[in-house]
């Protein structure tokens, strides 16, 4: 029989692995051109194939180490996904990539972050938080992008959170947080490009509440735990046009089978966890232990787990709390 520390080991890699396998999913030119459309004021009117064109190169995803000013941007492809800058720390996106807008007088460039996060409330504001990384997305463009003073040359940046789990009172849910203009007295002439540098994009994701706007559709069913791979695919193909071709099948296929292994793996840890102690149906306390484990760490809803154990929501949650 394994210990405690072993079966612990064994489901925090599993959902490591998941989480970065969601990274790879999100990151999939498919699944990005569908964000872009409906995020990016700049992409808007045109169709996801013209889209997946402007993405440069194939978007980094992982953790690659590149410090601000050391990368030639003629050299880029995607983007480099770490960001470290003495006596500032470091921080890690998800992904990051360069965009092209093909539809402007001049090829202008745009940097773009997208981030996937299970919990909603995190201690702090996830939207602050996006401003941070949209602030450090410019000032990493020093030594690259441009040069002191040629400030004009800085590229817009767009950090978008696609934030799965969020609470009934938000349901789903999009909002943009940008740079305006506004005039304490008037005279300054508008000049909207010398200052839309920024924006911060929250889509939020409730499964408990149903929506027909076509992208939350997409995202709901791309991260639904509920639903069949052989069902997840067919949707995806037939109602969102996302193919299952040139790899990105074979990807959302590893996610499936990783978010059944983070449960198998979870479930195994309580049966014999419950076993180990000779716990009065010790198979059926442990499940419950793991599931409410998996239901804290937003792999579950607490209406999927409690179906699991056929129990009412309210049940479930009430047993959670105790």
């Amino acid at each position: 029989m394994r210990n405690e520390f072993a079966r612990n080991l064994d489901l925090a890699q599993a959902k490591i692995q998941y989480d970065e396998q969601c990274k790879k999913v999100l990151g999939d030119k498919n699944v990005l051109s569908w964000i872009l459309q409906r995020t990016v004021r700049e992409y808007a009117g045109m169709n996801r194939e013209e889209i997946m064109k402007c993405i440069e190169g194939e978007p980094e995803i992982g953790s690659r180490r590149v410090n601000p000013g050391e990368t030639n941007a003629s050299q880029i492809t995607g983007m480099a996904n770490e960001d470290k800058v003495n006596e500032e720390g470091t921080i890690f996106y998800d992904i990051r990539f360069f965009a092209w807008i093909p539809k402007s007088r001049e090829k202008i460039r745009l940097i773009i972050n997208v981030e996937a996060q299970k919990k909603y409330h995190t201690g702090y504001s996830l939207t602050t938080r996006g401003v941070f990384y949209g602030a450090r997305m410019i000032s990493a463009q020093l030594g690259t992008e441009f040069e002191i003073p040629e400030y004009d040359k800085i590229k817009k940046v767009y950090s978008i959170w696609i934030c799965m789990n969020a609470p009934q009172y938000i349901g789903n849910a999009i909002s943009e947080y940008k740079l305006e203009k506004t005039d304490l007295i008037p005279g300054i002439p508008d000049r909207r490009k010398e200052y839309d540098k920024l924006s911060v994009v929250m889509v939020c994701l409730n499964t408990k509440k149903e929506t027909e706007d076509q992208f939350l559709g997409m995202l709901q069913t791309l991260f639904n735990t509920e639903l069949a791979e052989k069902e997840k695919k067919e949707r995806l193909e037939q109602e969102y046009e996302i193919q299952m071709e040139n790899g990105f099948g074979k990807e959302l296929s590893l996610m499936c089978n990783l978010s059944d292994t983070v449960e198998e793996r979870g479930i195994q840890k309580g049966i014999e966890k419950g076993i180990e102690q000779g716990m009065e149906k010790g198979i059926e306390k442990g499940k419950l232990e793991m599931l409410f484990s998996l239901v804290r760490d937003h792999v579950l809803s607490s209406a999927d787990a409690a179906k699991r154990v056929g129990m009412s929501e309210a049940e479930f949650v009430s047993l959670m709390q105790k």
